[in-house]
């Protein structure tokens, strides 16, 4: 009824002429009904806008949820640290040091290996494939399973593992038995993330976003009952991470099962088939993420390590916090195109997929310009709403230009990471991180860092070069993408990956 409504419409404006009116209903009628097919040629601004704004509506009704998601998994780490900071100073830096290192190391490997389900549950979803997405999801509970024992490990070990860092012993004592009690909270994201990625690939993210914001509520609310009325102490601040763990997990485990019945048709042998070429695409997600993950990470190690450390990491990590509030919300869009992207590839619409993508970088660099035009017009001041130090404050301005810098950067970044991810490449984006990041970056990073009197501002140059140089080279593959031979690629996987045998 709509679209015939908008043809009479545009038919009143044919006469004035007929190449603009064609060029601006075509996208109205189009976009308006998914399953029409691709997206017109655009030949006009007029075009290019309408297809601006039709792709930003798809685009952030996916990443708003998702980074409203992600602020609340982030705040249930930060209440946890909150409610176990009144327990004592050495029981604060022990559950700070075992979420950002041994929970934080077992995350981005997880959720990397999760990250093949949104290539193929995203592409199988697009060439409506709905059934399939079920059985993929299977299959990846079966491997993050599989995991999960094998970092097993890192936790019962994460005493020794933190004292050969250099963790101080008492700390890494208490750190370790923390550690060990929140194993459950890890064998959770192996429904989690799956489950997640399974409801993200079709656009059920709002879901997401209620069941993260209940969860972080019921979490402060736990964490209260187990440290300040029933006084367990740190075994209390486990059990309530373990319990919100596995009530997220479960809660969309509970919708899959009782909203999802088209995409969700049961347990399946199906789940068996082709289970090794989904494990290799499943650790090359892995490798890919963890590159990433780990990349920022060795900046504060590196720094760790200078004449005035104290200093040095402090200001660092002042601009660390600010850069990942801000990373949020990219986060959201790297999810958000990874999902259009392999929707648009699995139904066959390889212009639709290419303007997604033009969309999602755009949008997030303008406000990463933004984000660099309030660092700078601030970089004497807003230090000051993290330490009341002269010295410490003297220091972040020093560094807000590499922050502004970095801003910029890692608003183009991670939605090039979740266009790989839609594509299917995630192989061939390891290598690239693994050359320009710890071929080129670290080495640069190092030798600016403590070969000159650059000190933490050479070590983050060296990083901020890494990152550039992967960026240019993503940004060079993705505009010479041949985006119907993508189709076909995605159409063949969807093919030899769906259980039918291949002759």
């Amino acid at each position: 009824m709509v679209v015939l409504e908008m043809e009479k419409s545009s038919s009143d404006t044919k006469s004035s002429s007929n190449n603009e009116a064609m060029l601006h209903e075509a996208p109205s009628v189009l976009l308006l009904d998914g399953d029409a097919g691709d997206y017109p040629p655009v030949q006009s601004f007029q075009d290019a806008q309408t297809l601006l704004q039709i792709e930003s509506v798809k685009l952030w009704a996916i990443a708003a949820p998702i980074a409203f998601n992600i602020l609340c998994n982030y705040g249930i780490n930060s209440f946890t640290s909150i409610f176990v900071g009144h327990i004592g100073d050495v029981e604060l830096s022990a559950v700070a040091i075992s979420l950002s290192v041994i929970a934080n190391l077992s995350f981005g490997f997880l959720l990397g290996m999760a990250s093949a389900l949104e290539t193929l549950c995203g592409q199988a979803f697009g060439a409506g494939e709905i059934k399939m997405l079920g059985v993929y999801m299977q299959r990846s509970w079966i491997i993050l399973t599989a995991a999960c024992i094998c970092l097993l490990p890192l936790y019962t070990y994460s005493t020794p593992v933190l004292k050969l860092l250099g963790i101080r012993h008492d700390i890494a004592d208490l750190a370790g038995k923390f550690s060990v009690k929140i194993i459950p909270q890890m064998f959770s994201l192996a429904l989690n993330f799956p489950t997640q990625k399974f409801l993200q690939a079709q656009s059920k993210v709002v879901i997401l976003a209620w069941v993260g914001f209940v969860a972080l509520i019921i979490h402060i609310i736990v964490l209260f009952m187990f440290i300040r009325v029933f006084k367990w102490g740190l075994a209390g601040a486990a059990a309530a991470y373990d319990i919100s763990a596995w009530g997220i997990a479960l809660a969309q485990m509970v919708y899959i099962v009782g909203w999802c019945q088209d995409s969700w048709t049961g347990l399946s042998w199906l789940a068996f088939r082709e289970i090794w070429a989904f494990l290799r695409l499943s650790i090359a997600s892995a490798i890919m993420l963890c590159l990433e993950i780990w990349y920022f990470m060795s900046i504060i190690v590196l720094t760790g390590h200078l004449d005035n450390p104290v200093l040095a990491v402090g200001s660092l990590s002042i601009c660390m916090n600010l850069n990942g509030w801000e990373g949020m919300i990219f986060i959201g869009v790297n999810a958000a195109i990874s999902v259009r992207v392999s929707n648009e590839l699995g139904s066959g619409h390889p212009r639709a997929a290419k303007c997604s993508v033009f969309v999602a970088v755009f949008e997030p660099l303008i406000i990463g310009l933004l984000s660099m035009l309030a660092i700078m017009a601030t970089k004497n001041h807003f230090a000051a709403l993290f330490t009341s130090s002269e010295q410490m404050q003297k220091a972040v301005s020093n560094l807000a230009y590499l922050l502004a810098v970095t801003m910029v950067l890692n608003s183009v970044q991670p939605v090039i990471s979740g266009v790989a991810v839609g594509g299917g490449w995630q192989g061939l984006v390891a290598y690239i991180n693994l050359t320009c990041y710890y071929i080129i970056g670290l080495p640069v990073g190092f030798l600016l860092g403590y070969k000159t009197r650059l000190g933490v501002q050479g070590i983050w140059m060296g990083m901020i070069f890494g990152t550039f140089l992967q960026t240019v080279i993503l940004l060079i593959i993705v505009w010479k993408t041949n985006w119907n031979k993508e189709v076909a690629e995605a159409s063949e996987r969807m093919r030899r990956w769906g259980g039918q045998s291949v002759d």
